[in-house]
């Protein structure tokens, strides 16, 4: 039953790109941990995750589903990048103006040339997968949610934050 649920959601998400999706005032932080929380069930234990955000709710223009997909693919990408143990740190900042996620792992960084290059379809480090999910998270974020995404910083063997930002 959790399978075809899953398979529900992709499917979902799936539909909603190339498509103008639908957008609703949500809680950022409660969509956020969920995902997070659905994650952190499903990989190793050699994975800490660390989550910290306002304790009142956040409201954004969001459409669930695609916020969901945005955050996985982050945190996948992060526990790639660690090779699977390791520190993730994800943390929602508000300041009534913006509402910021970061996203930040102990990871092997990436090269500051590379910084946007790592937004565009089919590149890719990794020995697998077709290099769209960065494309995608960045798709979804800036022409679907009208937010921004950047490698906020990097450093090599250290690790790498991502930053998700929208106006509200």
């Amino acid at each position: 039953e959790k399978d075809i649920t899953r398979l529900q959601t992709i499917t979902d998400r799936f539909s909603k790109i190339g498509s103008e999706p639908v957008l609703e005032k949500r809680d950022i932080i409660e969509d956020t941990k969920n995902t997070v929380d659905y994650l952190q069930t499903r990989v190793s234990q050699q994975v800490n995750f660390y989550f910290k955000a306002p304790q009142h709710p956040v409201f954004v223009e969001i459409n669930p589903a695609l916020h969901s997909w945005t955050i996985e693919n982050l945190v996948k990408n992060a526990i790639d990048a660690m090779k699977g143990r390791g520190s993730i740190a994800i943390v929602i900042e508000d300041d009534k103006k913006t509402t910021k996620i970061k996203i930040s792992d102990s990871g092997k960084g990436i090269p500051k040339n590379q910084f946007n290059t790592i937004f565009e379809p089919g590149f890719t480090t990794k020995k697998r997968g077709w290099g769209l999910g960065l494309s995608l998270t960045k798709r979804i974020v800036e022409e679907y949610h009208s937010g921004k995404i950047k490698v906020l910083h990097s450093e090599m063997n250290k690790g790498t934050t991502f930053e998700i930002s929208f106006k509200r």
